[in-house]
């Protein structure tokens, strides 16, 4: 099937370095915002309150890019069949 994504895959990028599943989506924008936001909870553990954010934008990245990859390959197979 054209353009399926490997829900996997894209969970485990976004468990690397969290954005980068969304990218691997086609979510380019998503997935530089969840960058951004990563990047500046990393600078807030300074001041304590990116430890509390950080992993909570982390697990998000995670889920979101095995939902939007199983979405996605949802859509494309109705699309195909």
């Amino acid at each position: 099937m054209p353009n399926e994504k490997s829900s996997g895959l894209a969970a485990v990028l976004s468990f690397f370095i969290s954005g980068l599943g969304q990218i691997y989506n086609g979510q380019i924008l998503k997935g530089i915002i969840i960058l951004l936001i990563q990047g500046i909870n990393g600078l807030l553990t300074f001041i304590l309150i990116g430890y509390i954010f950080l992993p909570i934008v982390w697990l998000f990245a995670i889920i979101d890019a095995y939902r939007s990859a199983e979405k996605i390959n949802r859509r494309n197979f109705r699309r195909y069949n």
